[in-house]
């Protein structure tokens, strides 16, 4: 019988390269498991940097990373990086992104070509997500369960939930840039605020395929967005904000609404906190230049959208 000897050295090598034998278990103070950066960014060994990162705290630039190496003798690399970010007093709306990929429940959070995020779980402090930026594009349902993992990892560390998120699967279409309806704006029936006739109308919108925890709509040139697109948005889930209502202190918006931010209003729907928000579009000249108008009907339209009481 003959019998095919490798040299152990050789063994050793082959593992160290294309494996993660020895690496670590975990990256983020445990937060996120080796196996989850497997399926993310697959096989190879694991190295992570921690910096100034912090599971339990919330500060600026709370980050940390993790890269994959592998390969025999060419060595490729796939970075992975994790942020801990807490939304104060921007407004829901710097959230929103009309290519989003959205999904909602339990698991609440976005994917984007850039970056996919979620917020932590009832229980934990509002307004705390987790953002998960790769060096690699695509991966959309990857990428979110990413994200509701590390959600997952950072409230336990937190102590700050009962029960995991469940990692969501089959996210919707993004929405489709197209030419809008200037009387049902931004796919919401009887929104059609006044237009300034002066403003370039050759404009399209973008709407993403759902209403939560965050609905946008962007309407900008085509095919660039710069300060002439003005961006709406509606945020159904209180969990991606800090922002609550002051017990009517909070400066008076039209009908029920209230100011609570730059851009931002909350109104009390089915019980709970939504926010509407509008943002950019001021480079002259303005498309919608009566802002009160804009305000208003964007309110009326909206609000009747998401089945909320009457607002005005």
């Amino acid at each position: 019988m003959a019998f095919s000897l490798v040299p152990v050295g050789a063994v050793g090598f082959v593992l160290y390269r294309l494996t993660n034998l020895g690496g670590p278990d975990s990256v983020c103070d445990g937060a996120v498991t080796a196996d989850e950066v497997h399926d993310l960014l697959g096989s190879g060994r694991i190295s992570e940097d921690k910096g100034r990162y912090s599971a339990t705290k919330d500060f600026t630039g709370n980050s940390c990373s993790a890269t994959v190496r592998s390969g025999l003798f060419e060595t490729s690399e796939k970075v992975v990086q994790f942020n801990i970010v807490l939304n104060t007093g921007d407004g829901p709306g710097t959230l929103a992104a009309s290519d989003a990929r959205l999904f909602s429940g339990d698991a609440a959070g976005s994917v984007t070509p850039d970056v996919a995020w979620a917020v932590l779980p009832e229980g934990c402090q509002k307004g705390v997500r987790t953002e998960v930026f790769t060096s690699e594009k695509g991966h959309d349902e990857a990428r979110a369960r990413m994200a509701v993992a590390f959600a997952n990892g950072v409230a336990k560390a937190r102590s700050c939930a009962d029960r995991k998120l469940p990692l969501p699967k089959n996210l919707p279409t993004k929405g489709v840039e197209r030419q809008p309806d200037w009387a049902n704006l931004c796919g919401l029936p009887g929104f059609a605020p006044a237009k300034n006739p002066e403003a370039q109308l050759d404009v399209s919108q973008q709407v993403t395929t759902g209403f939560a925890p965050i609905w946008s709509c962007t309407i900008g040139t085509n095919p660039t967005h710069d300060g002439r697109t003005k961006v709406f948005a509606i945020t159904t889930d209180p969990r991606t904000t800090a922002l609550t209502q002051k017990d009517g202190k909070d400066p008076a918006g039209p009908g029920r609404a209230r100011w609570v931010a730059g851009g931002t209003l909350v109104v009390t729907c089915q019980g709970k906190d939504v926010f509407f928000s509008l943002s950019g579009g001021y480079e002259g000249p303005a498309l919608f230049p009566d802002n009160d108008d804009l305000v208003r009907k964007f309110l009326a339209a909206g609000g009747k959208a998401i089945g909320c009481e009457p607002i005005l």
